[in-house]
């Protein structure tokens, strides 16, 4: 059917259409991402050893209750610090050498989408800092204990258990809202910060095992790194910045 909207008339706006996936999509995806980072190794590495770096020092320079939320903070804030990854691995798709250099400045393609979203989870980060801050206060008012403290600790399980439940609440919710919107953002220079959390809490909702799968893998691969001492870090962020960007190319139909 014609668009019959007249010159300057404003347009109904196009959502993009979704796919449906299996179980399948995430080990497809971590596949694909192992085949990036192999055909990128320059790019890659990089990020994966700027990242690791960065959380070591914020680790090491917040000590106590800051410094554990800053650690498990890590996953508010990834899906931003891995955007060069996701232009690495699209210009592969297109074709094109992923040289490191473009990928430092990929959110120059939509840079204010791109840009209010990173405010979005910088304040994210900060509402989370306060509120594990808290938690941490409510179960030991004298700070963060040693691990042979903390598993003598009466309160250990209670503290696990609402410490996760907090974390693991607003854990959900950025990754509802974060899982293909800041591929998406890369990717289609015209979309709106608000438009992609949309279609990316439908991707969710419309493929809720498969991507809960993919959020298990993203939390495995990232303890993984951390606990070999942030050097597995330079390895795992990587995968998991790619495997984001073919998590979008197959839950989104082109445009």
């Amino acid at each position: 059917m014609a668009d019959s909207a007249a010159p300057g008339e404003d347009r109904p706006f196009d959502w993009p259409k979704l796919r449906a996936f299996g179980m399948d999509a995430p080990w497809r995806w971590l596949r694909a991402a192992l085949a990036d980072l192999r055909a990128a190794p320059a790019a890659s590495l990089f990020y994966g050893a700027v990242l690791a770096l960065m959380g070591f020092l914020l680790t090491r320079y917040y000590e106590g209750a800051v410094g554990l939320a800053f650690t498990t903070g890590f996953l508010l804030v990834g899906p931003f610090l891995v955007i060069g990854l996701y232009d690495a691995s699209r210009r592969r798709e297109r074709g094109e050498a992923p040289r490191l250099a473009p990928t430092l400045v990929a959110w120059r393609a939509n840079a204010p989408a791109i840009g209010f979203y990173a405010l979005i989870l910088t304040l994210t980060l900060a509402v989370w800092i306060r509120v594990s801050v808290v938690v941490v206060a409510l179960f030991f008012p004298d700070g963060v204990p040693s691990a042979a403290e903390f598993l003598g600790a009466p309160d250990a399980w209670a503290f696990v258990i609402a410490y996760a439940g907090a974390g693991g609440g607003l854990a959900l919710l950025v990754f509802a809202t974060s899982a293909v919107s800041l591929p998406m953002l890369l990717d289609r220079q015209n979309m709106d910060v608000i438009s992609a959390m949309i279609v990316s809490f439908n991707v969710l909702r419309r493929n809720f095992a498969p991507m809960m799968l993919w959020a298990a893998m993203i939390v495995a691969l990232t303890i993984l790194g951390f606990a070999s001492w942030y050097l597995g870090l330079v390895v795992t962020l990587p995968l998991v910045g790619h495997g984001a960007w073919h998590a979008y190319r197959e839950a989104v139909e082109p445009a």
